[in-house]
Order: C-alpha cells, then structure tokens, then sequence
C-alpha cells in the first residue's frame, strides 16, 4: 500500500490515479487523516477483498467496472457511478465482476450505530 498522499491543488482524473496490477488488489491513499481517509482501489479479476468489520462507517463508490458488495450477507451489485454506504460494525466484503476501481472514504467517528 501506497502511503503517500495526492499533491493537493492538483486536479485528477480518479479512475487514472491507480492502474491495474495482474493478481493484485492496489491501494493508493489520495488523503489521510486522523479523522479519516480516502483511498482509490483496484482489483484484477478474481480478486477481492476478505471478510471483516470495521468501527466506522465507509463510503464505497465504484469508478469502473462492477462488484458485489456483501454487507451483514446482503448482496449489492455495483457498476460504474454506483455507491454505498457500509455501516461500521456490519460484517462486509468485496466480491469482484471482471476488474474494477473504487474510491474507498471511511469516517473515523465514535461509536454509531
């Protein structure tokens, strides 16, 4: 994983931040806070990401391409433009269709429900 940041004042192109890595999940962080971070994902077909929870709440937002986001075992499709919001303390994981991008922002807050 990439810990450094994006230059600030800079524009991007989101889904150009990260290419694609044969096998590979890549993480490339574009801000990190105390509070938070935000980072853009790529995923190589057939892989994705393994079970867990989390204290925080995330924001998963797909650049290109689709995915099953599983949360509490409820299966969501995703594709290009698609987001969701995975509740903190809710088993969850990411089941790829074909490679794809996302943006991944998690808010580090208190306990919430």
């Amino acid at each position: 994983m990439d810990e450094a940041e994006l230059e600030k004042s800079k524009v991007n192109i989101t889904v150009e931040i990260i290419e694609y890595i044969p096998n590979a999940v890549v993480i490339k962080t574009i801000l990190k806070k105390s509070t938070g971070n935000i980072s853009v994902m790529s995923f190589d077909g057939g892989e994705g990401l393994t079970e867990k929870i989390t204290p925080f709440d995330s924001f998963a937002q797909i650049i290109e391409g689709k995915a099953e986001i599983v949360i509490a075992g409820k299966s969501h499709m995703l594709q290009t433009g698609e987001s969701i919001v995975i509740p903190a303390h809710k088993a969850n994981f990411i089941r790829p269709n074909g490679r794809f991008k996302m943006v991944l922002t998690v808010i580090k807050s208190g306990y919430e429900d």
